[in-house]
Formats: structure tokens, C-alpha cells, sequence
């Protein structure tokens, strides 16, 4: 998500494993852009036990937590809702989630709300910021004795929010390296270790990074479901999708310049627009020859941009990739799955959709895989947005 005041780019990743044996998450991990009011909303919470039963009191919490901030509800009534509708564990008679909730707004004021998961970190850089703390005493009788912490404050450029659950701080517990389990000091050590060697690491490395040696603490295992999350305010990738020539051919050269001028990575889908672009800025274009997915014509090469590829089928190809890609799934090298790799890759991404209609895409004997350009795009536009949190618009020539 881009913060359009400052140009800060919000990079989230959560990674998580599953206790040992079991096929689901005790954790679960939220996140909702609501566009209209430019705010990002995050959640992870994490039920007693592990495994179904621990998965759908956290799936409860996370899911209230986030509808409740959307509609800005007061904290501790929303803290006393959410344990108030909780299911009771019909062995241990009582009902428990921890939550960790981070509203960001598009100008980098953060709110975060926690309770009882290991307290968040707020990295300045490499040292901790301390954005004063608030404690909120709960007033209905059953929870005198819980507190909820919560903070304010605007982020600045290259600052991260770390968020976690107890299983990285108890990872190692009653090893001879860590008794007492890693702790919340250990993996703040650890962090700032990592980001000495490579300030600028992504979100999603650092998270992976942080679970996998929480992991080898046990052995491998996770002996608790296991959560990592970080938010990092950064600089943004940015990158290009022209797909289709314009509308008017008069506008050919201007269509060309936009490519030319932008900054970032570039990739054309669509030989015609392929074309085009290499007549108009006298580019060299040579056609690909080999083919590297069997549903798909192969790559071409054009000066200067990052991917060239077939217009409609490999972006509807991109499109359904993208729509049922699961969390850490592998990608392959076929030109509908390059597409994909470098979207992922990028946070701001343009997209400039010609509307010069092809002939050929309305022959009603060509497969229905053949889509208009415009609904493909859309598709794809929509899932970038709902489920990989992408600043994406849309220019159409």
C-alpha cells in the first residue's frame, strides 16, 4: 500500500507454522485495505491450544477485530465483545484469543491495539522507538484483571512494526541454549543482526527468517503455532504493464513515450503493442523461440523492457495464477507465471490497457479462454488489490 503524501510504500508479511502434527494454524493473520477512507487494517490472533479448535477462536476474534476497526469502535467495548462472544472450551470451561490489532492511515498515523500476545516492536531503523504506551483497564467484572495496551503514532520511512505470537518467544524452551525459550529479547537481537547485514530486507524474507529459526530452536518443529509479522514503510517498486495498442493510431508515439519515460520495470503483453512500442522509440524486437509452457507462445524480447509477452491468453493465464496462488506456492518460469513473479515483486504498479480492439479475439471459434482485454485486466487489477494489498491504477488509451 502507497502512502501518497510521503511516497512510503507499506510492505506486510506474516508468516506462521502449525504446531507439530497438526494440519491447521492455531494463528490466524487478517488484513483488509479499505480504499475509501486510505486506511490498512491488520490483525493476528492466536486461540488457546492449537490445531480446529484453537484455528476457529482465533478466526472469531480476528475476523470481529477487524470488523470493529473498520467501524471505529471503541477499544475496550470491542475487547469485551469479542471475549463475550467467544465459544467456552467445554473441558476447561473458559474461552481465550490473544489479539494484536495495527490501523495504519495512507499518511503513516498507526494505531496498535494488543492483548495479551508478545508486545509489538517498533524499529526505528535499527533501534527501538517508544511511542508511549497506554494501558486500558477493562470494566466489565469477568476481565478486571486483563489489560490492553495501545499506542499512536506516525511512521516514518524505513521504520518497521514487528508482531508475533508465543510461539517464536517460547521456541527453544528447556534447551540448554534457551531454558526459558528464545524471548522477546532474544528475537529483537536477532532482528537487528539481520537487518546489519541487509538493511533494506523485505517484509516477507524477514518474517520467514525470524519463523525458521524459531523453528531450529526445536529441532525443526514448531512446537507451538508459530507467528511472525512485519510491517515495513519503504520505498516503493515500482512497475509497468502495457497491454493493447491504443485506441487511435495517431496516438502511437505518444502511447510509446509513456513506456519510455517510466521509471521502473516494464513489461509489454501483447505482440502488436510489442510491436508498436519497438517501431515508434526504434527499438530492437526479436520473437521468441522457446517455449517454456505448452498452453502459452513463447516470450519475446524488446530493448530495454523487462518481459515481452502474448497479450490475452498469458494474461488470463496471470490472472488465474493469481487468483488461487496459496501462501509460499511455488511459481514456474512460463511467461504467464513471469508476469505474475514480477507483480508480486512490485508495490505500485501502472497499468496502460490499449483499446484498439483485435479482430482476431471476436471470432466466435476461437476457444473462450480468448477474453476481452478489459475484464482480464480487471480481474487482475482485483486480485492484486483484495488479496496482495497492491497500489494499482489503471490508464486507458
Amino acid at each position: 500500500m502507497l502512502v501518497p503524501e510521503s511516497h512510503i510504500y507499506i510492505d506486510i508479511f506474516c508468516h506462521q507454522a502449525n504446531h507439530v502434527g497438526e494440519e491447521i494454524c492455531g494463528d490466524v493473520f487478517l488484513s483488509r485495505r479499505i480504499k475509501e477512507e486510505g486506511r490498512t487494517i491488520v490483525v493476528l490472533s492466536d486461540g488457546m491450544g492449537s490445531g480446529i479448535k484453537a484455528n476457529v477462536l482465533a478466526s472469531l476474534t480476528a475476523s470481529m477485530a477487524v470488523n470493529f476497526t473498520m467501524e471505529h469502535r471503541e477499544v475496550k467495548k470491542s475487547a469485551e465483545i469479542i471475549m463475550n462472544t467467544l465459544p467456552v472450551c467445554s473441558v476447561r470451561k473458559i474461552s481465550y484469543s490473544t489479539f494484536t490489532i495495527i490501523d495504519i492511515e495512507d499518511d503513516g498515523f498507526t494505531t496498535i491495539v494488543e492483548y495479551d500476545n508478545p508486545d509489538c516492536v517498533i524499529l526505528r531503523g535499527e533501534e527501538i522507538f517508544d511511542p508511549k504506551w497506554e494501558t486500558i483497564q477493562l470494566e466489565d467484572e469477568k476481565y478486571r484483571d486483563k489489560e490492553i495496551r495501545t499506542c499512536s503514532f506516525r511512521a516514518e520511512m524505513e521504520d518497521r512494526i514487528l508482531f508475533l505470537s508465543d510461539g517464536i518467544v517460547q521456541s527453544g524452551m528447556g534447551t540448554r541454549a534457551f531454558p526459558f525459550g528464545w524471548g522477546r529479547d532474544g528475537v529483537i537481537e536477532q532482528v537487528k543482526k539481520l537487518l546489519q547485514n541487509t538493511p533494506f530486507i523485505s517484509s516477507a524474507k524477514l518474517a520467514r527468517k525470524i519463523v525458521s529459526l524459531s523453528m531450529k530452536h526445536d529441532g525443526g518443529i514448531a512446537k507451538d503455532d508459530t507467528s511472525f509479522g512485519v510491517i515495513y514503510f519503504r520505498e516503493p517498486r515500482k512497475m509497468l504493464l502495457v497491454s493493447g495498442p491504443p485506441f487511435d493510431e495517431r496516438n502511437d508515439l505518444d502511447f510509446a513515450l509513456k513506456v519510455q519515460r517510466f521509471s521502473g520495470k516494464k513489461i509489454i503483453s501483447g505482440g502488436t503493442t510489442a510491436e508498436i512500442i519497438a517501431r515508434e522509440l526504434a527499438l530492437r524486437f526479436d520473437a521468441g523461440m522457446e517455449q517454456s509452457d505448452p498452453e502459452l507462445p513463447p516470450a519475446s524480447y524488446v530493448e530495454g523492457m523487462n518481459l515481452v509477452t502474448e497479450g490475452i491468453l498469458t494474461l488470463g493465464k496471470a490472472a488465474r495464477i493469481l487468483e488461487n496462488l496459496k501462501k509460499d506456492e511455488k511459481i514456474g518460469t512460463g511467461p504467464a507465471d513471469l508476469i505474475v513473479k514480477y507483480l508480486l515483486e512490485s508495490d505500485r504498479i501502472h497499468i496502460i490497457n490499449g483499446t484498439r480492439i483485435n479482430v482476431a479475439h471476436q471470432d466466435p471459434n476461437l476457444p473462450v479462454e480468448l477474453e476481452i482485454r478489459r475484464s482480464v485486466v480487471k480481474r487482475i487489477v482485483r486480485v492484486l488489490e483484495d488479496k496482495f494489498l497492491k497500489e494499482v491504477t489503471v490508464e486507458y488509451m
